[in-house]
């Protein structure tokens, strides 16, 4: 693996080598497509390729001209011509071998380019199920640590194995035809020599690993004392601490130790045995020789051919680890690459209604969430919006509002009921389609790291800047905007941390004003803000739902009370529905609600019975 001065880069590269190998490398044929698809810089690559392995095979046979012919004032000029031709070799060995390594390396990249944005955005295409039971750092380690691992082989390690592979297999041959009794004397001593690899090189690896939790160790404890600076000098324990620090440092030697030990026993026992095997070879070649059964150059020729399938054969062994991760690391990309998204549009989509009434009903809707399959969010539940109409969704937390717009905007499909948008099942169109007639304001709006003016046409992307800063106007946020130092091509920080709740909840209304969209979702949207803030945000949200659909859900009970009709709902399904005035009028849940928020002090005392603690929530 290479070193890398990147800190980042460096943690992804721990992270890669980390992962868990694969037992075989069948999965890397996950690749064939993605390499397949640049078959003319594969041929340059595998032209590249044997020239390489031709030049390099080419320099035992003139040194075997050059001893044979031997070395005289009569061979002057043959000699000449040879060195010449050597020179010619090493310049195409060398022209061959820049080729080789910029194709092969081309291809490793482009290949984890391309892959790393088809996985992104199948990723995009899954539905919050998948990330329901998928932590989205193992995903992100995926795309990462995993990709890295793979453009090291594919990039790298391929062009050393497919190099070494070729060399391998031309050096073999050309032993053969050199001569074949030497051959088969090589392949005699290699099951001593590669047995002890085998035994001792899994032990190597098994104390490599423990080498490397040891250090890991080492991290954590120096991380937790560090982290926890102020506890660990407030109660004097800077000498425990370094004691303990330094024990673990002592553990990570003696581990490091055996390692470091057993590794240079390995060393010895190969170097022993190859060169064991290399003198029995050249005794045997030396005797030939005198008893004229070959030439000295022969001999040569040999020996520089099987001293290049040794190398090769090394080489390869050592890049074998990597492809065995890079194959597991691709097994683990390929699991994603197969999830098929939850939420898919059919093979033959209805087409919604044009233009949008912003007609909402469920009817009778039975809804769990995945990973709760026993939990209903919704029972039982129906609703019927009239466009234009603006209805406010209450009740405690649980009791299934923000399940009425994850379904809205078909994040997930009920068990069963329907939902029906302007006189279409949900179900049965395509979810982008069902999703542009809708504008969302979230309580906690995502501002992404980049331009104001870039965040704002999230909503559409096609807006032109006039559009932007018509939608900035209307959502009280321009003012804000043109202070910036660039103005509307100021780059916000990464999730807009640089600015206050206000300002991110008038960039997502203004976001929802620039969709245009008919039904307009409004989630806790001022829930968080202080007083100044609500204010202007209520203003930026009032010009907003003028003539569409609106559905709010709020647990302050001041922003839904101009609402044309309000819900209560209550594990999962609808309480109670009506006015302000009318709820309040019934003597329910809502009027309890009504009462803690608006009524007088002693009638903001604890709650006493079982519905005013699910509401209790809700005055706060």
């Amino acid at each position: 693996m290479s070193e890398s001065t990147n800190p980042v880069a460096e943690a992804i590269e721990q992270e890669a080598l980390r992962r868990k190998p694969a037992k075989t490398v069948r999965p890397l044929m996950k690749l064939k497509p993605f390499v397949l698809a640049y078959q003319g810089m594969l041929w340059a690559a595998f032209f590249a390729l044997v020239m390489a392995t031709l030049s390099t095979l080419a320099i035992p046979m003139a040194m075997r001209r050059m001893l044979d012919e031997g070395f005289s004032k009569e061979n002057a000029a043959f000699i000449d011509q040879y060195f010449a031709m050597l020179i010619l070799v090493a310049l195409a060995l060398g022209l061959s071998s820049a080729a080789r390594f910029y194709f092969v390396s081309w291809i490793g990249e482009r290949v984890v380019s391309d892959l790393r944005k088809a996985v992104y955005r199948h990723l995009l295409s899954l539905s919050p199920a998948f990330f329901e039971i998928t932590r989205t750092g193992e995903v992100l380690s995926r795309l990462t640590a995993d990709t890295t691992l793979i453009k090291t082989v594919v990039g790298s390690s391929a062009s050393v194995a497919l190099r070494n592979v070729f060399l391998l297999i031309g050096a073999a041959t050309m032993m053969v035809i050199t001569s074949p009794t030497l051959s088969g004397l090589v392949l005699l001593p290699l099951p001593l020599i590669v047995l002890p690899f085998v035994i001792f090189g899994r032990k190597v690896r098994r104390l490599s690993r423990d080498s490397q939790d040891r250090v890991a160790d080492t991290s954590a404890v120096g991380g937790e004392a560090l982290n926890a600076i102020q506890t660990v000098q407030a109660f004097n324990h800077e000498r425990e601490e370094a004691s303990r620090f330094a024990g673990s440092v002592e553990g990570a030697f003696h581990a490091a130790r055996r390692r470091i030990t057993a590794r240079a026993a390995l060393t010895a026992l190969a170097i022993f045995l190859a060169l064991s095997g290399v003198v029995g070879v050249l005794w045997f070649g030396a005797s030939r020789v005198l008893a004229d059964q070959m030439t000295g150059g022969e001999l040569l020729q040999f020996i520089l051919y099987a001293v290049f399938a040794a190398g090769a054969l090394g080489a390869l062994s050592e890049v074998w680890g990597d492809v065995q991760m890079a194959a597991g690391a691709t097994e683990r990309l390929a699991e994603i690459l197969e999830v098929q998204p939850a939420i898919a549009a059919p093979a033959h989509p209805a087409v919604l209604a044009e233009p949008g009434r912003g007609e909402v009903r469920f009817e009778n809707v039975q809804f769990s969430y995945p990973t709760r399959p026993d939990v209903s969010a919704l029972t039982g539940f129906s609703l019927d919006v009239k466009p234009g109409e603006t209805v406010a969704i209450v009740g405690p937390s649980g009791a299934g509002k923000s399940t009425v717009f994850q379904l809205l905007l078909r994040f997930y499909d009920p068990q069963a009921g329907r939902i029906v948008l302007d006189g279409t099942a949900i179900t049965e169109a395509d979810p982008q389609a069902v999703r542009r007639r809708f504008a969302l304001v979230p309580q906690e709006p995502v501002v992404f790291g980049m331009s104001a003016r870039e965040n704002i046409r999230y909503g559409r992307p096609d807006a032109s800047d006039e559009e932007v800063k018509a939608a900035a106007k209307a959502a009280l946020i321009d003012d804000f905007i043109l202070s910036l130092p660039e103005g509307y091509d100021t780059v916000f920080g990464e999730r807009g941390v640089t600015l206050s709740g206000g300002q991110r909840q008038r960039i997502a209304i203004a976001r929802a004003i620039l969709r245009d969209a008919p039904v307009l979702l409004l989630d806790e949207a001022t829930s968080a803000l202080d007083a100044e803030s609500e204010r202007l945000v209520q203003q930026a949200l009032d010009g907003l739902m003028q003539g569409r659909t609106t559905l709010v859900i709020a647990h302050r009970l001041a922003t839904v009370r101009k609402a044309d009709r309000i819900i209560v709902m209550d594990e999962g399904r609808a309480a109670a529905s009506g006015t302000h005035e009318e709820l309040v009028a019934e003597g329910g849940l809502y009027a309890r609600l009504a009462a803690l928020q608006f009524g007088r002090h002693d009638e903001m005392q604890e709650p006493k019975s079982a519905d005013e603690r699910k509401l209790g929530g809700l005055a706060e």
